[in-house]
């Protein structure tokens, strides 16, 4: 069955019209996952979703990874729901200068879901509870149509490459001491092909993120310049969609060649509960890369990840 959609940005992403995420039929699925690897990002609007009814649709594409537990774990949550609110367990908005805060402001640096997990995400599907009515957008990047730009040496030059991914690297360039040792413990350091291809349709895209910080082989200095590099190569303001979130809005995103990243926004005065499911890979891109390690971030690097947040 064909599906009526309309662009969000020239490069990629479509919204999909006239759609109930909570009654696709057999038929329908399949033109979702089609229109999933063809365009990357899609956007449902009008989804009126309780966290079974998320559960329940993202399963349809995979299982589901569990969040990781973090100082913002709450004990009521789900494990396949991921809570990012500034709002606290008893619904109250967490003060200015908690913790907490700080630790959701790493969302605002350039990622992709999970590429710190030695099976990476395939998917997320982000569902809008409430919505701030200024600040608080998503953006979203093409690492595909990035690579597909690229000067063929510099292709190249990537091919067969392993990156090293760090989730507790990447909240050090937030903040000090975001991650407890037994928070940390959960997400050590894990190679990622610097490559992927889709399996559907072949088209490939360089994969790295925030929490990238080596490239095996590669001196530490001269892996987080390129890291970098194809960052702000994905990220220029031409090739960026900015979705501005209406309530019961449920987006969903190909992990394995989007970045993305949330806006700030007035967190003293405005709640903002977004819902985020993720759906699982389907292996590890790379091989082990044994007593992997990662260099403590120089001044540069925190000064670049610092940036991405203001």
């Amino acid at each position: 069955m064909g599906l009526r959609t309309s662009r969000l940005h020239p490069l990629f992403g479509v919204e999909i019209h006239d759609l109930d995420v909570k009654q696709v039929d057999d038929a329908t699925f399949p033109a979702l996952v089609d229109a999933f690897n063809d365009h990357s990002v899609l956007l449902f609007r009008g989804q009126s979703l309780t966290d079974d009814e998320q559960i329940a649709f993202s399963r349809r594409f995979g299982p589901l990874e569990v969040t990781i537990r973090s100082i913002n774990s709450q004990a009521r949550t789900l494990p396949e729901i991921a809570n990012l609110a500034n709002v606290d367990a008893e619904d109250r908005l967490i003060p200015a200068g908690d913790k907490r805060n700080l630790f959701n402001a790493g969302n605002q640096m350039w990622h992709t879901d999970s590429s710190f997990k030695r099976v990476p995400a395939l998917a997320s599907l982000l569902s809008g509870r409430e919505v701030p009515p200024e600040g608080g957008e998503t953006q979203w990047a093409s690492m595909r149509v990035a690579y597909e730009r690229l000067p063929i040496d510099l292709q190249r030059h990537l091919e067969n490459k392993v990156a090293i991914h760090s989730f507790e690297y990447s909240r050090g360039l937030v903040g000090d001491e975001l991650l407890t040792p037994e928070h940390a413990a959960q997400v050590p350091p894990v190679p990622q092909a610097l490559v992927r291809a889709n399996p559907a349709n072949r088209r490939k895209a360089y994969y790295v993120a925030s929490h990238a910080c080596e490239i095996v082989g590669m001196p530490t200095a001269e892996a987080r310049a390129l890291i970098r590099d194809l960052l702000e190569r994905a990220t220029r303001p031409e090739m960026v969609y900015t979705h501005r979130w209406q309530p019961g809005d449920l987006v969903m995103w190909d992990n394995r060649c989007t970045l993305h990243r949330g806006r700030p926004w007035d967190e003293d005065k405005y709640r903002r509960v977004m819902h985020r499911t993720t759906v699982a890979g389907d292996g590890p891109t790379a091989p082990d890369v044994p007593g992997a390690t990662v260099s403590r971030a120089a001044e540069v690097d925190i000064a670049w990840g610092r940036a991405q947040l203001a």
